[in-house]
């Protein structure tokens, strides 16, 4: 998916790359059938278990991937996401533990790397993602990565 934040930025299968000799991936993968906040979807929706299935898949091929250090990125999961998957994150951070004042429960998958220290906590924590009203780009809003969090990957881990 294309991309609005400047950088380079691989727009394609990832598994086209992926072997060609990286020390050092940080992926997001989409989580939108993967997440416990829309597993009641699994019910409501027509081709939703496949879509999921489809999801934690790719997500296991990620984690299997010969890369000697990874951090992949989602919210937390529901269980049948995770029986696929077969491997629970390693660490649960906060954009509050990295200079923002919200809650949105972002877990880690890590191989090779430390666990994420936390840089700057603040207090006012709100759940304003979670409150955000139906809209067009509502997905992109929750999914964007904080920039504390970010600056904090690249720091921690940039030179490893």
């Amino acid at each position: 998916m294309p991309t609005d934040t400047p950088g380079p930025h691989y727009q394609g299968d990832i598994f086209d790359i992926i072997n060609d000799g990286w020390d050092l991936m940080v992926a997001h993968p989409p989580c939108t059938y993967l997440c416990n906040s829309g597993v009641s979807w699994l019910y409501k929706q027509e081709g939703r278990w496949d879509k999921m299935r489809d999801g934690a898949n790719f997500f296991k091929k990620l984690l299997n991937c010969n890369i000697p250090k990874f951090a992949i990125e989602n919210p937390i999961m529901h269980k049948y996401a995770v029986e696929i998957i077969g491997w629970r994150q390693n660490q649960v951070i906060q954009p509050w533990m990295f200079g923002h004042g919200e809650t949105k429960a972002t877990c880690l998958w890590l191989k090779g790397l430390p666990e994420l220290q936390p840089t700057n906590i603040v207090e006012g924590r709100e759940q304003r993602l979670h409150k955000l009203p139906p809209s067009a780009d509502r997905w992109k809003l929750r999914s964007t990565t904080y920039q504390g969090i970010a600056d904090a990957m690249a720091d921690q881990w940039g030179n490893m």
